[in-house]
C-alpha cells in the first residue's frame, strides 16, 4: 500500500483557497447609478416652540373676543354719550327750529364714535394677537375679532342713543318753555362709521402678526440622495 503524497507542492499558493471557501462580496457601485437610501436613519424632529393649531383653542379665543367686544361696547356707549356735541333745538308755537343751522354737531357726534371705536379697535387687535400669538393666528380668530368689532360698535350706538335725549323731538318741544334751548336726540347719521371698529382691529392683528410672529424655518436634511456624477467638461 502507498502513502498519500503530503510533501509541499512550490508552486502553490498557501494563500489561495477553494472559491467555495471564499466570501461573497457585493459588487461594486457603478458610477452614474443612484444608491438606495441607508435602511435606518433617525426621523426628522419637529420644530420647537411652535405648537401645534387647535380649532378648539381658536373658537374659545373667538368666543372670549366677541363677549370681550361686547363688554367693551358698553364702555364705548358711555364715552360717546358723554363726549359726543348735542344738537341744539328751541321751538315755538308752530315748529322746531336749530338754534345753530350751521353748527357742524351731527358731523361732530359722528366723528367722536369714529375716533372711540378706532381706539376699541386698536386695543381689540392687540388683545387678539396676545392671545393667538403662540399658534400664529388663524381664520376664526379673526372672523371673532371682525364679529365681536360689529358687535361692540352696534352696543355702543344703541347704548348711546338710549342715554342721550327722547327720540320724540315733538314731545321735548311741548315739555319745555316756548323759546327754551333743548338738544336733539344723539343718534349715528353715518352708519359706515360702525366699520371703523372691526377695521381698525384688523389692521392692527395682521400688522403684529407679520412684525412679530416668527417666520417657519425648513426641517433638517436628514438624507438626500446624491447628485450624479457627471463628467468634467473642459
Amino acid at each position: 500500500m502507498t502513502a498519500p503524497d503530503t510533501s509541499h507542492n512550490p508552486h502553490e499558493d498557501p494563500a489561495q483557497e477553494s472559491p467555495a471557501d471564499t466570501p461573497a462580496q457585493a459588487p461594486a457601485p457603478q458610477a452614474g447609478a443612484a444608491q438606495a437610501p441607508p435602511p435606518e436613519y433617525p426621523p426628522v424632529p419637529a420644530p420647537a416652540g411652535k405648537p401645534q393649531r387647535s380649532v378648539r383653542t381658536e373658537a374659545l379665543i373667538a368666543v372670549l373676543l366677541l363677549a370681550g367686544s361686547a363688554l367693551l361696547g358698553v364702555l364705548a356707549g358711555f364715552l360717546w354719550h358723554w363726549l359726543a356735541p348735542k344738537v341744539p333745538l328751541y321751538a315755538d308755537s308752530s315748529a322746531v327750529y336749530l338754534k345753530d343751522p350751521e353748527g357742524e354737531q351731527a358731523i361732530g357726534a359722528d366723528g367722536t364714535f369714529a375716533i372711540i371705536g378706532g381706539c376699541a379697535g386698536l386695543l381689540a387687535g392687540a388683545v387678539a394677537y396676545w392671545l393667538s400669538r403662540r399658534r400664529q393666528g388663524g381664520v376664526t380668530v379673526a372672523l371673532g375679532l371682525v364679529a365681536g368689532g360689529l358687535l361692540g360698535g352696534y352696543i355702543a350706538m344703541k347704548l348711546g342713543t338710549a342715554l342721550g335725549p327722547g327720540g320724540n323731538v315733538i314731545a321735548t318741544a311741548k315739555s319745555v318753555p316756548t323759546g327754551s334751548t333743548f338738544y336733539g336726540p344723539l343718534k349715528l347719521t353715518a352708519k359706515g362709521v360702525l366699520l371703523t371698529w372691526p377695521a381698525a382691529a384688523m389692521v392692527v392683528l395682521i400688522g403684529l402678526t407679520a412684525l412679530f410672529t416668527p417666520k417657519p424655518q425648513a426641517p433638517p436634511v436628514v438624507w438626500q440622495t446624491p447628485a450624479q456624477d457627471r463628467p468634467d467638461t473642459p
